[in-house]
């Protein structure tokens, strides 16, 4: 009984600090307020849009923070990932990543070329070794490659270009929360500012 007290007081005690801690988010400290807000994919929800690259070491510290925020995520929520296109080699990542989502194996395949890169030390980066990495996925060499540089690919690298200069990013990762708000870094407060920012955008429907 004492235990199951103690542990109650804790829980308490830890969510009132997180209470406290989200109402010390500030504008321009903790977040930037973007000058000129974009349009959400999905009207009525809630958009929270990840930049990332997979060559980012500070991307590959945000994982799980975000993996763990995301098995929680609100039913009002609609969670975007977008890789960053914003230089030549970004850009081959970003047409590889969008490779893997127009066939469908994009969640089999995220966490681990994340890791391989990482903790691997892998060179994933150009569209050879993408092909060769995505072969172990079921996907055809041929068929990779054949999409690799398709209107359809190209379209959506052009889209996260243009929205990366909406929010005027320079770096990542970047979590722009409902296309009002940039949140940047690689920790656990990540998660904390969107889930702040999402509950400030809820309450001002």
């Amino acid at each position: 009984m004492k235990q199951f007290l103690f542990s109650s007081v804790a829980t308490a005690i830890f969510a009132f600090s997180g209470t406290a801690m989200a109402a010390n988010f500030v504008a321009g400290k903790d977040y930037t307020v973007v000058a000129n807000p974009g349009k959400v994919q999905v009207p009525g929800k809630i958009e929270v849009r990840e930049f990332f690259w997979y060559g980012c070491p500070h991307c590959f510290k945000l994982e799980p923070h975000m993996q763990t925020w995301l098995r929680n995520i609100p039913k009002d929520v609609n969670f975007i990932r977008t890789p960053a296109s914003m230089n030549p080699l970004w850009e081959q990542g970003a047409r590889g990543y969008y490779v893997s989502e127009a066939l469908g194996i994009r969640k089999k395949t995220h966490l681990p070329l994340f890791h391989a890169i990482h903790e691997g030390g892998q060179q994933i980066f150009d569209q050879k070794s993408q092909a060769k990495f995505f072969v172990k996925y079921g996907v055809p060499e041929a068929k990779f490659n054949s999409m690799f540089n398709s209107f359809a690919i190209t379209s959506k690298v052009a889209q996260s270009n243009q929205l990366a200069q909406q929010y005027q990013l320079t770096g990542v990762p970047a979590v722009v929360v409902n296309g009002k708000y940039v949140v940047q870094g690689e920790d656990g407060k990540v998660t904390q500012v969107v889930s702040y920012l999402v509950e400030k955008e809820r309450k001002a429907k």
